[in-house]
């Protein structure tokens, strides 16, 4: 995998650069293929954690979840995304994560 994930997206235009929504569209287009890249990749770090954690208790972390969401809204303060999509996208993010974490940590025990 490419150190920086967004160099290995398809060539799009700025968004500034836009004159067309052809243009728009290729841009989140390109952007949503990176995106599942990233995101399969932090998938696999929910393999590993179901394959370490000690106990099915663990999964699901309370503060950590509220760790990642203040993070993840401090980084989209950052970087210019409205906290408003930040946070209810990554809420749902870690949900996915844990239920997929569940299912991971119950199949490595079986049997």
């Amino acid at each position: 995998m490419p150190k920086d994930i967004l160099s290995a997206t398809d060539p799009r235009p700025a968004p500034a650069d836009c004159t067309t929504m052809i243009d728009v569209r290729q841009g989140v287009d390109a952007l949503d293929r990176a995106l599942v890249l990233m995101l399969a990749e932090r998938q696999r770090y929910m393999d590993a954690a179901a394959r370490i954690k000690p106990n099915r208790n663990a999964v699901h972390d309370r503060a950590r979840i509220e760790d990642v969401v203040e993070k993840v809204k401090a980084a989209a303060r950052e970087a210019g995304l409205s906290e408003a999509i930040a946070e209810p996208v990554w809420r749902q993010l870690i949900d996915r994560c844990i239920a997929y974490e569940f299912t991971v940590w119950d199949k490595t025990r079986e049997g």
